[in-house]
């Protein structure tokens, strides 16, 4: 890139104090990004729906930003890679921004107009959201160094389902204030507030040494994405069914049930965010993927609510490590001149497991109750287990 850069051997931050400063300006704008796809959870499939279309549009609509995004991760990381990361998450944060616009631009139009204001702002979200995040996610390992890579993605994690938390119920209070467009001016304004934290950092200089094909990287990667994507399968499954688990059974509280798996979630991840750089990431993935499946066994065999939220503590507490654990594993599987592909195909695999789980184990529950949704699950984690475990000692490098 051009002057300004940052040489690529700047000292890298050590102590956890340090390491989480340096981080801080990457989370805020990691927060406020996220928070345009977080703001119109609440408000935006009711839109849909008012406009005359049923469910299955609704689900269309929604899952339009999800599929771009994981169908554009590769190509998010070898453009970062390429052209350095600063330059792609700005275009990401004024893309993801363009996506409130097409929002407010569907306010008084005819119903199939409007339907395709809000589909083409989804299609516009999901590019702008690959963008950013996978371009912050290699910065910020690059950052605070491969040694730090595990911290580095617990707070990544946390800016991002902290965006979700916050974003649906704001998203919902603007909506009652000022209807769909005040949600739409905050989409267009918030990842905006992120462009000038990401221009008072200084640029990374782009690694000259000739990157491997994205074929290589996959190999080198793919024991680690395989084991996230069927982790991912036990966060699919709660999101998906466990309301629906406490409905069967006639228990209140299946909202703090989910709040008890978010919180333990973003704690665990805070307290021991560091931990797979100083133990390992296989050695924390296997005692994660155990807790998270002893969780979820748990949730499918509660005989009371109080146990079933047990359940999803357990859960919570197995899953919030599993991301930054086995990612560490990917940072070191590969040269950092591969590092933001990389990470981009790792989050492919976490889109790929959490859209596959609502119908995979859906299917599962329609032939056999919904209990069985949630031993599927942890099936998929103890298979998760396995892979990792059988692949510890076999590092190929990209």
């Amino acid at each position: 890139m051009s002057g300004g850069n940052a040489p690529a051997t700047q000292a890298k931050p050590n102590s956890a104090s340090t390491v989480t400063r340096a981080l801080l300006p990457f989370i805020a704008v990691t927060f406020v990004g996220y928070c345009a796809v977080g703001l119109p959870l609440s408000t935006l499939p009711l839109l849909v729906h008012r406009m005359g279309y049923g469910t299955a549009i609704v689900g269309v609509v929604m899952g339009l930003a999800p599929a771009v995004t994981l169908l554009t991760r590769q190509m998010a990381g070898s453009l970062a890679d390429r052209v350095g990361p600063k330059r792609m998450v700005m275009i990401g944060l004024v893309t993801a921004a363009l996506s409130g616009v097409a929002y407010l631009f569907s306010a008084g139009l005819p119903p199939a107009m409007a339907l395709a204001a809000v589909m083409i702002g989804r299609l516009v979200l999901g590019l702008g959201d690959s963008l950013f995040t996978t371009a912050l996610t290699g910065w910020m390992v690059t950052e605070v160094g491969p040694a730090n890579a595990g911290r580095a993605l617990s707070l990544n994690g946390v800016a991002m389902y902290g965006a979700f938390a916050a974003g649906a119920p704001i998203g919902a209070l603007l909506g009652s204030l000022g209807g769909f467009g005040a949600v739409a001016v905050a989409v267009i304004l918030l990842p905006l507030l992120g462009i000038p934290i990401i221009a008072a950092q200084p640029s990374l200089r782009v690694a000259s040494a000739r990157r491997s094909g994205f074929g290589k990287v996959v190999g080198a990667m793919w024991p680690p994405g395989v084991g996230l994507i069927l982790a991912s399968s036990g966060f699919g499954t709660i999101a998906a069914f466990l309301a629906l688990r406490y409905d069967e059974q006639g228990w209140a509280g299946g909202g703090w049930a989910l709040m008890t798996f978010g919180g333990v979630y973003i704690i665990a991840r805070l307290l021991m965010g560091g931990l797979p750089d100083r133990l390992g990431g296989i050695k924390v993935a296997l005692v994660c993927l155990v807790t998270e499946a002893a969780g979820l066994s748990v949730i499918a065999a509660a005989g009371s609510p109080l146990v079933a939220v047990l359940g999803t503590a357990l859960t919570g507490l197995g899953y919030s490590l599993v991301f930054p654990a086995l990612g560490v594993e990917v940072v070191r599987r590969v040269a950092p001149e591969n590092r933001s592909v990389a990470l981009g195909a790792f989050l492919a695999c976490f889109d790929l497991g959490l859209g596959a789980a609502g119908p995979v184990m859906g299917l599962l529950a329609a032939g056999h109750g919904l209990s069985t949704a949630f031993m599927g699950a942890a099936a998929a984690c103890l298979v998760s287990l396995v892979l990792v475990w059988t692949t510890r000692v076999r590092r190929q490098v990209a």
